[in-house]
């Protein structure tokens, strides 16, 4: 099949003052077409899901599932989960139905993100949903070694060698606004009802994609570390030695949250975070006069989240959004 143009572009990080030095991608690398390809269709239990190929960088591409409930009637609200790979988000292999699948490195047993299957549980519930690769699997990844996290140190430290200041944070940040523009560009989907969830590493990309992007109307992010010194944000693929810089400057997530406008943020704390999470969440500006907006869910077990949390944040996404 062939590409053709996305109708949407991302809306570039703007007017988020030291934030976008860090963040936004740099004008060579974003320059390029945003194109899209539809790879296949697959009938699975209560919804279809649709496999995408996208240009995600000059030359590159991400591969993007998308699962639409063949309940309901369009447009429908939609939520994007960002993570590694998109059949972990789905908790199956669409393609076979099965528990086994390659994550563009090493089969893979899917049972083991059963816990965090966002993808397949929103769209029983009647959300249009996405996921799409990460970029240890997309950024010249002929050279990467096949280990997981040598691959992510490989491709982090790459990306800087390429572009003198930017962030694989930033790279992240800039994928998953462009799972956005797929999902705003689908006719299907109601572009004022959209919402994001991440586990662990996505939860950051969700939180960071959540804060930046005003087409993200709610934020669900479980156990990702919300203070600098909570889980790793100083590895090569996320700040690398960047980090030292921005907290020199007094910037933490609470100053990037205050950036949302007081937009709903869950935070389900496990392991990496916990009630200080709590205290930061707290000190952001705009939810003066609603605190319904800020809720913490400290399960206190773990840091995989239990169903009861999960469904939590899937209430709270309920709230806003309105299946």
């Amino acid at each position: 099949m062939k590409w053709i143009c996305l109708a949407v572009a991302t809306i570039a990080c703007s007017a988020f003052g030291e934030w976008s030095e860090y963040l936004d991608a740099p004008p060579g690398y974003a320059a390029f077409p945003r194109r899209v390809e539809k790879l296949g269709v697959y009938r699975c239990d209560g919804f279809d899901v649709e496999e995408y190929r996208q240009a995600n960088g000059p030359g590159t591409s991400q591969r993007v599932l998308l699962a639409v409930p063949r309940q309901g009637k369009a447009p429908l609200p939609a939520v994007a989960a960002p993570f590694y790979f998109p059949e972990a988000m789905l908790g199956f292999d669409p393609k076979t139905g099965g528990n086994g699948t390659s994550s563009g490195s090493a089969e893979t047993n899917l049972t083991r993100y059963a816990e965090i299957a966002y993808m397949a549980a929103l769209a029983r519930r009647g959300y249009v949903t996405a996921s799409a690769e990460a970029y240890h699997l997309t950024y010249r990844p002929d050279d990467a070694p096949q280990d997981a996290w040598k691959k992510w140190r490989h491709v982090g430290e790459r990306l800087r060698r390429d572009w003198p200041g930017w962030t694989g944070i930033g790279k992240l940040t800039f994928d998953t606004r462009l799972l956005i523009d797929l999902l705003a560009a689908d006719p299907r989907v109601d572009t004022n009802r959209i919402g994001i969830i991440g586990h662990s590493l996505g939860g950051k990309m969700a939180f960071y994609a959540g804060c930046l992007d005003p087409r993200i109307r709610v934020i669900v992010a479980s156990d990702f570390g919300i203070g600098w010194d909570q889980t790793n944000w100083s590895d090569p693929w996320y700040w690398g030695q960047t980090l030292e810089t921005v907290r020199a400057r007094g910037m933490d997530h609470a100053g990037l949250l205050s950036l949302a406008g007081g937009k709903p943020f869950c935070l389900i704390a496990g392991k990496y975070d916990d009630e200080s999470s709590g205290a930061m969440m707290r000190r952001a500006a705009g939810y003066e006069g609603h605190p319904e907006r800020l809720l913490l869910v400290n399960h206190a077990s773990g840091h995989r989240p239990p169903p009861d949390a999960t469904e939590t944040g899937y209430r709270f996404l309920d709230r806003f959004l309105g299946p």
